[in-house]
């Protein structure tokens, strides 16, 4: 069954639904994923389905193996279904080539994990500006700039990730993913690596840069109290989805 988003915004209770819209930026229509092979294989998802409105904040939430960072990875164009169909932003990625999905991503969708992935030998400017460079965007610096000042580091451009917290690394990941403008910006468990405080400011962040940019946000999350803080919570269970709700009011 396919799951439309609100299209009401006033009934939306969540701080991440000022921007969201009934068009579907994500439809995954009964996806099913299995890895490993012969014996040792093991199915990940299992016939889901779902339908995610753009500008809208989902919290992926379920135990350890439920299959929410798989799920994460399949709607990033990341894993590629055995069956089913994964449509991002109109276009079908199943039927892509993988230079072609490998395009489509790169302008449609911001990954951030909970490992931060940056170059240590480039500083926090490079790190941001290069992918822009390699997707042949002239003002890849310029923009690089402005991303790294959004997320609060200006003054912090010629450091490399050596020279950064844990806070400031994940910042410049979040300034990376966010620079070529995407649709949807997928987050994987982004302050596992980050003290409680520390982790808050940057969770603060990222809905703040989502609503003022109107950005599709999938969020996977142990933490129910912060799935709470998006429009709808999906929780799955050994590669079903076994509950969608409205995100809690005050949360």
């Amino acid at each position: 069954m396919l799951l439309t988003a609100p299209t009401d915004k006033t009934t939306l209770p969540s701080e991440a639904s000022a921007t969201v819209s009934a068009t579907p930026v994500i439809a995954m229509k009964d996806v099913e994923l299995s890895l490993g092979e012969g014996p040792s294989r093991v199915h990940i998802l299992r016939g889901v389905s779902l339908s995610i409105g753009r500008g809208e904040a989902i919290g992926l939430v379920g135990p350890s193996g439920s299959g929410k960072s798989t799920l994460l990875m399949t709607a990033a164009g990341l894993e590629r279904p055995d069956k089913g169909s994964v449509i991002i932003a109109g276009e079908d990625i199943t039927r892509m080539s993988e230079d072609q999905l490998a395009r489509f991503r790169g302008r449609q969708i911001g990954i951030v994990f909970q490992a931060f992935h940056l170059i240590s030998t480039m500083t926090a400017l490079e790190n941001v500006a290069v992918p822009l460079e390699l997707a042949g965007e002239a003002d890849a610096f310029e923009r690089a700039a402005a991303e790294l000042k959004a997320v609060g580091l200006g003054a912090r451009l010629d450091h490399y990730p050596g020279q950064l917290s844990g806070g400031e690394q994940q910042r410049v990941a979040l300034a990376r993913a966010l620079a070529p403008r995407p649709a949807i910006l997928v987050a994987d468990e982004p302050t596992g690596n980050l003290d409680e405080a520390t982790g808050n400011d940057i969770i603060d962040l990222l809905f703040a840069l989502k609503r003022d940019r109107g950005t599709t946000l999938l969020l996977v999350t142990h933490d129910l109290g912060l799935a709470e803080r998006c429009d709808r919570v999906i929780r799955l269970r050994a590669g079903h989805v076994v509950e969608e709700r409205a995100a809690k009011a005050g949360a």
